[in-house]
């Protein structure tokens, strides 16, 4: 037997109820239909837009879904015979829209069987998953390139570390770096970072805050892509741990000035980042016994521009630490 309603009031009536059940139907986008033991239509509540009745005709499957639908759905019906019987199915109605229906054999008060139809649109649940699905997709996809550029960052890292020790200091700051660029997409939802935040990150991790003031930033607050972003707060940190561990603009109270602008190259816009640091005088000796593992100069002169398709040029001037990263600028989103 169907279950009764769990409670109401008899003195509202039954108009007051259909307006309640029809609205709850209508809200839910479902449509209820009865037909009795020999397929004739008894009730059609909220039946989609989509779908119409045919004006002085008793309704039909065919006639209310069309062929296709219509000859399907009366299949389907045709395999239920007892009380409890019920099948279901989900049919792409077109235009993106998606329904389903659930058929069922019931008994009622009256001890007569009858066949009740649910229809369900399921569409905004099928364009939920389908976004989800590609989101998941693209999740796979980028972490599997931030797995590639850490093997990279610890296999560069090993390369040029004399000691365990050192190898771990260097690794953790540069998988620290990451991980903070990583944060500033995806509270984008993905779109990237802008250049500054990328490098108030490194700032105040590492330079305290009486020396702030000295490092002075000029251009644009370019948006770079998830990419880019990853690379260029990877080059930046590499940047301002060198300048707090070896250099000497604390000490001289003499800024750094960094700039970030888009510029045309090669009759395309690309973004140009330059680091110039304040240095006192470095001899040859002290860089071929410090080498990269002192600079840092695999990261910043060949994983990050390799990574965003750039170049990079990094010097020890007169009386400074010149590097500027160029690269191409690319759709972001």
């Amino acid at each position: 037997m169907v279950h009764r309603l769990t409670w109401y009031e008899p003195q509202r009536g039954d108009e007051y109820l259909r307006e309640f059940f029809i609205t709850g139907l209508i809200d839910i986008g479902a449509t209820l239909i009865l037909q009795d033991a020999e397929g004739k239509y008894s009730c059609i509540t909220t039946l989609p837009a989509r779908f119409r009745l045919t004006g002085g005709e008793p309704p039909t499957d065919r006639g209310l879904f069309g062929e296709e639908i219509g000859g399907r759905l009366a299949d389907l019906k045709a395999q239920l015979q007892q009380p409890g019987d019920h099948a279901e199915m989900e049919i792409d109605a077109g235009d993106d829209t998606f329904f389903e229906f659930r058929c069922r054999m019931i008994t009622m008060a009256n001890g007569q069987t009858n066949l009740m139809t649910v229809v369900i649109d399921r569409t905004e649940d099928r364009r939920r998953e389908r976004l989800l699905r590609a989101l998941l997709r693209e999740v796979s996809h980028r972490s599997k390139n931030l797995l590639a550029i850490i093997q990279s960052i610890a296999s560069q890292t090993a390369r040029y570390s004399g000691s365990l020790n050192g190898f771990l200091g260097k690794f953790r700051g540069r998988l620290h770096a990451l991980a903070q660029s990583q944060d500033l997409i995806t509270d984008s939802s993905w779109s990237g970072a802008h250049f500054r935040d990328l490098l108030q990150q490194q700032i105040e991790k590492y330079v305290q805050d009486g020396a702030a003031d000295l490092i002075h930033v000029t251009g644009e607050d370019l948006l770079l892509t998830p990419n880019a972003s990853l690379h260029v707060g990877l080059a930046l940190h590499e940047l301002t741990v060198n300048a707090v561990s070896h250099g000497d603009f604390v000490a001289t109270r003499q800024r750094i000035e960094i700039t970030c602008e888009r510029i045309r190259e090669d009759d395309r816009d690309a973004v140009r980042i330059t680091w110039t640091e304040p240095h006192g005088p470095i001899d040859g000796e002290a860089l071929s016994s410090s080498g990269p593992a002192r600079f840092g100069s695999t990261v910043l002169e060949r994983v990050v521009p390799a990574s965003v398709n750039g170049s990079a040029v990094h010097e020890v001037r007169p009386g400074s630490v010149y590097y500027e990263l160029t690269f191409p600028i690319e759709p972001v989103g």
